[in-house]
């Protein structure tokens, strides 16, 4: 489903050929050949001093790859390498026309304001040339706090040993790699250096780890290292210089609108992929919080397309990367922001404070490569696909063409990496503890779900991670210990039994599972409506329209949330339900014409007290709930008598969502804490926006941060004598449409009592954020009245 598509005609209900997804007899944990590049290659001081000793001496010496002087790629690592590229990137034709554009404009902007009459003729040029000079000071600032500065090979060896040292404290089981992809990894890099063409490795982002992960295993394989797109977030002293000279390229977060940093950004990628050196940028952008992948970010990866589109570079080979963590270390900090505490700004005391997450047991961390392929022959194939004949550098400007194929480009790395991902131990515990109904599970239990867990992965052609051939329980046992104190273990009982105790947390680890599952998750959300009203299979039984209809609602609703199939919204449903059918856990119903006609629950699935078809509604629960909250805190937003023109920031209203949030799920209105999360709130909001219920306005100079309100035309109406929201309206069916998905509790049977009760919730923190933004805005017409009055006194004063 792309599901963001406009939904098709539902009458076309023929089931097309789909192929079967009946359970595997693989063994759950697969015997996959890895490598694990830490743990054998390092021994702790304390386990044995001589190898210990030993290991440092060979390092130090550079023995063997150790010295990582026979790398695959281009030439890095020399005295002068800095200068060279520098130099380049300013002798880059975008830079240099840039420069030349900026110093002309601005000449003939101060002609027109009059200051050269006067002057002789040679003064404007005078001027313009000054002003190149100023802009190429300016732009040699920004590429020399800008590029990667690989300098020393005795640094980087330093720097590999000690990344290597910390990451064998933490993730005690190692850096598993495929041994397959390892060779591949190596014929494809000696291919491309041969043609002195750049590897673009294209990872998802979940830890800071991430950045050094990568390295480490570029160098232990004898590939030159990539240069690393990193924020200018992690530019801090000491820590800053570390990572340029390791391979960091430090941009800003936002450009705005600044022509000279974008034409320098450009100019840097350029030169790094013309002169063949390998390149690697997170495609979610930033870190992703919830443990599944973000949407792709387009910036980076346009100036990679340009490149090629400009015709500056022949070709590059595109590596999607999923690394995988039995447990990341900045857990605690995500769980803090997605409840709404402000994120600290990355500085060296925090930095070394982290160390005591390196003598933890943290588990194994799994990186998976996708296969490689080219860049050029994506470009190629999409052209051919929508019949465009052009020619490829008239469609630098945002062209329609252009866009498309970038996001063309952002959503099929995105499906690389889902399908080059493993699903690890700790990713089946949380979400196995987090679809089961009651208080706790006993082990066998739990070990009977994660084999039919592992088994429905790889139906849906996913991989769970190697571990030896190790049976499902004693893979289950050191998942737990890595765990740690996010499960709880009860003793005493007849059998070892455990349960969630930190659920939000355990989230995380169930969205690295959700997106095999998701086109299920989102059927059995739509059949909900129906199989909630209890009763006999006949009372349950949903028909295909109306399945369709809701199916189609929920995909819309969730296209930003989450990565769906791109092959249409019919094709993926009947997909889905034929899978689900041969599963056992539906049964389909056909009219005369052999078309979908029902679906409903099928006799087995009834008996087993519904666990497989619960499994997948539990997967999406969360987020359903997450998007009524924001529709329900969005009604909240209903302008008050006299407040209509009034604008609200995004951020407070997005806060009052939290607030909003906790208060419901404490008085047993919301099922999920972890529906109160930041982010899926924010993209709940960004998808009522995109339906035109919400307009935003933002600041051109981004001095003021953005501000919302209700469109006019979606506004509910009040009560003419409470004041009170009134229970209707487009905007109260759209909510209504989510909340019929919604997990069924006792506190929400009586649908009144409830839009009663949680109306009169929202109304008054609406109102309450409509009253501050007013008071705020009068203290700042206030403050600006003074600074006014302050500036004239002071110019009287002058002239005085």
């Amino acid at each position: 489903m792309k599901a963001a598509a406009v939904a098709p005609d539902p009458t076309s209900t023929t089931p097309p050929d789909t192929a079967s997804s009946a359970t595997t007899t693989i063994p759950v944990f697969e015997t996959e050949e890895s490598r694990d590049l830490i743990s054998a290659n390092f021994t702790h001081f304390r386990q044995d001093p001589f190898s210990f000793l030993k290991q440092v001496s060979l390092h130090y010496s550079g023995t063997g790859w150790r010295g990582y002087n026979d790398f695959i790629g281009q030439p890095i690592f020399y005295k002068g390498f800095s200068e060279q590229m520098k130099g380049q990137v300013m002798r880059s034709t975008i830079v240099r026309k840039k420069i030349v554009e900026l110093a002309e404009r601005r000449a003939n902007t101060e002609a027109k304001e009059g200051r050269f009459i006067g002057m002789d003729e040679g003064a404007k040029e005078k001027r313009r040339e000054e002003i190149k000079r100023q802009l190429v000071e300016v732009a040699e600032a920004i590429v020399d706090g800008m590029i990667c500065k690989f300098e020393s090979k005795r640094f980087i060896r330093g720097a590999y040993y000690l990344c290597m040292q910390l990451l064998s404290r933490t993730y005690d089981q190692g850096i598993h790699v495929s041994s397959q992809e390892i060779q591949n990894i190596r014929r494809v890099a000696a291919l491309a250096a041969q043609k002195k063409q750049s590897l673009i490795f294209l990872p998802c982002h979940r830890s800071h780890v991430d950045y050094v992960s990568l390295q480490v295993i570029c160098y232990r394989l004898g590939i030159a290292l990539p240069v690393v797109v990193a924020g200018e977030n992690l530019n801090f002293p000491l820590v800053g210089q570390f990572l340029q000279h390791a391979g960091a390229m430090f941009i800003r977060r936002s450009f705005g609108g600044d022509e000279l940093y974008q034409a320098t950004v450009q100019g840097y990628v350029d030169t790094i992929l013309k002169g063949g050196y390998n390149f690697s940028c997170f495609i979610e952008g930033g870190r992703s919080r919830t443990g599944k992948l973000l949407q792709p970010k387009f910036g980076i990866l346009g100036y990679l397309l340009d490149s090629l589109l400009s015709g500056a570079v022949e070709d590059a080979t595109i590596i999607p990367v999923s690394t995988q963590y039995d447990k990341v270390i900045e857990m605690e900090g995500y769980v803090n922001e997605l409840l709404g505490i402000p994120k600290q700004k990355e500085n060296l005391w925090d930095f070394l404070n982290s160390s005591k997450y390196l003598s933890l047991k943290m588990g194994r961390v799994d990186v998976r490569f996708h296969e490689p392929w080219s860049l050029r022959t994506f470009m190629n194939d999409f052209l051919t696909k929508h019949k465009v004949d052009l020619n490829v550098s008239s469609m630098i400007p945002k062209s329609e063409v252009r866009l498309k194929m970038l996001k063309n480009l952002g959503y099929k790395v995105l499906g690389d990496i889902n399908a080059a991902s493993v699903v690890m131990p700790t990713a089946l515990i949380g979400t196995v503890l987090l679809t089961l109904r009651g208080r706790g599970v006993g082990k066998s239990e739990l070990v009977r779900r994660i084999d039919w867990l592992s088994d429905r992965i790889r139906a849906k052609g996913g991989r769970v991670t190697a571990f030896g051939g190790l049976g499902t329980a004693e893979v289950v046992k050191r998942g737990i210990t890595v765990l740690g104190d996010l499960v709880g273990r009860i003793d005493g009982l007849a059998e070892e039994t455990f349960y969630a105790v930190d659920r939000f947390q355990l989230s995380f680890y169930r969205n690295m599972v959700i997106h095999l599952f998701i086109t299920e998750a989102v059927v059995a959300a739509a059949m909900y409506t129906r199989i909630k009203q209890g009763g006999g299979i006949s009372n349950q039984r949903i028909p295909y329209r109306v399945l369709f209809n809701q199916v189609s609602f929920l995909s819309e609703l969730f296209r930003g949330e989450f990565v769906f199939p791109t092959e249409g919204i019919v094709t993926n449903l009947h997909t889905t339900l034929k899978g689900l059918e041969t599963d056992g856990v539906i049964n389909i119903g056909y009219n005369e014409k052999q078309e979908f006609d029902y679906v409903e629950l099928t006799d087995e699935e009834r008996q087993c007290g519904r666990e497989n078809y619960d499994f997948y509604c539990f997967l999406i629960w969360p987020f359903i709930e997450s998007a009524w909250l924001a529709g329900v805190v969005i009604i909240g937003l209903t302008p008050p008598p006299g407040h209509h023109d009034v604008w609200v920031p995004v951020k407070e209203a997005q806060d009052m969502a939290q607030l909003a949030g906790k208060t419901l799920y404490h008085q047993g209105d919301l099922s999920y804490f972890e529906a109160v999360n930041k982010e899926s709130l924010k993209n709940a909001f960004q998808r009522f926006e995109e339906e035109g219920i919400l307009v935003t306005r933002k600041s051109k100079t981004r001095k003021n941060p953005p501000v919302l309100k209700l469109s006019s035309e979606w506004i509910p109406e009040r009560d003419s004598e409470t004041g009170g929201i009134i229970a209707n309206g487009p905007l109260w069916q759209f909510v209504e449409s989510i909340a019929i998905s919604r997990r069924e509790g006792k506190n929400r049977r009586d649908s009144a009592s409830v839009g009663t009760r949680v109306l009169t919730l929202v109304d008054r923190l609406g109102r309450e954020l409509f009253e501050e933004t007013l008071e705020r805005k009068r203290i700042e017409e206030e403050d600006a009245e003074v600074e006014i009055r302050t500036g004239r006194k002071r110019r009287r004063r002058a002239r005085l």
